[in-house]
């Protein structure tokens, strides 16, 4: 998502890229704690235990992402801010937007007269964008709640909408995908980044050991810093530290079932995108994905 997000710490930023054309739990209240970590297992969570694992998670999401990045998320923010084409002036949505890298990235992109806003229905992430920001002296960019699911804004309102590390946690990719396509502009782009799967060793030999094994030992440390400093929000009768470990165990299982590349891409046109292509990074562990709205 990152948790949003996550990827390998070894990920090597000047490993191959492609850029082919088409041939981003703990319990919500109310929901058991066994249902949760079912979900959580199997990498599928209602939009409620969703919305609850990243408010409880969004005070160590930033370190967790820099840990199970070796802070290389940045950079591959960069490149999916680059195949946003955006400019100064521009007008750009950041979907999922957790706490608020990318929307930041892209701020910087937009300047003097652009707007960036960021949109997330966890308002827990949102207040740590929002402080990010404000410590940035980041003026063109806001932060707002949004579900995904129903954008809240009017069609072709913007020049590009992003999503990095959010799309896994769709309640429904298809849907979510046509509400990124409808609110921008015909002739604007639509950028995907997301963790994938490689197919082959020896690098999918480590992927499987960090995510299988590394990164729920990494999700069980945070949980007990967020417990000592107190910078996990439980909700009234939830867990705190065993919620956060669930949170980074959700990960894999999540990444585990998200489409390939080339999947992923043809899901893009069948919500309505065009020239939709794709670039692989880390050595094949991030794809970054991008089309255009048909004009």
């Amino acid at each position: 998502m990152p948790a949003n997000d996550g990827a390998g710490a070894s990920a090597q930023a000047g490993g191959p890229e492609e850029d082919r054309p088409v041939a981003e739990e703990p319990v919500a209240a109310g929901v058991s704690e066994q249902t949760a970590g079912a979900g959580a297992a199997a990498g599928r969570l209602e939009a409620r235990q969703v919305r609850a694992m990243f408010d409880r998670i969004a005070g160590v999401y930033d370190l967790m992402n820099g840990a199970m990045t070796a802070g290389l998320h940045h950079r591959w923010r960069s490149r999916a801010a680059d195949l946003a084409a955006v400019g100064p002036g521009s007008r750009v949505l950041d979907v999922a937007t957790g706490t608020g890298d990318l929307a930041l990235e892209l701020e910087r992109r937009v300047q003097p007269d652009g707007e960036v806003l960021g949109s997330d229905f966890a308002e827990g992430m949102l207040d740590r964008a929002r402080e990010k920001a404000q410590a940035a002296h980041a003026a063109r960019v806001r932060y707002e709640w949004g579900d995904a699911m129903r954008l809240p804004y009017p069609d072709g309102a913007f020049d590009a909408a992003t999503v990095a590390f959010g799309a896994r946690n769709f309640e429904n990719l298809s849907r979510g995908l046509s509400e990124m396509r409808r609110v921008v502009r015909p002739g604007g782009k639509v950028v995907v980044l997301e963790i994938t799967t490689p197919m082959k060793p020896p690098l999918s030999t480590f992927y499987g050991l960090w995510f299988d094994r590394i990164v729920p030992v990494l999700g069980r440390l945070a949980g007990a810093v967020a417990k000592a400093l107190s910078v996990a929000k439980p909700a009234s009768g939830e867990r705190d530290a065993g919620s956060v470990a669930e949170a980074y165990a959700y990960l894999p299982s999540s990444v585990r079932r998200w489409p390939a590349p080339e999947a992923l891409a043809s899901e893009m046109e069948r919500a309505g995108l065009t020239d939709v292509r794709w670039l692989l990074i880390a050595g094949g562990i991030i794809a970054i994905h991008s089309a255009t709205v048909r004009t």
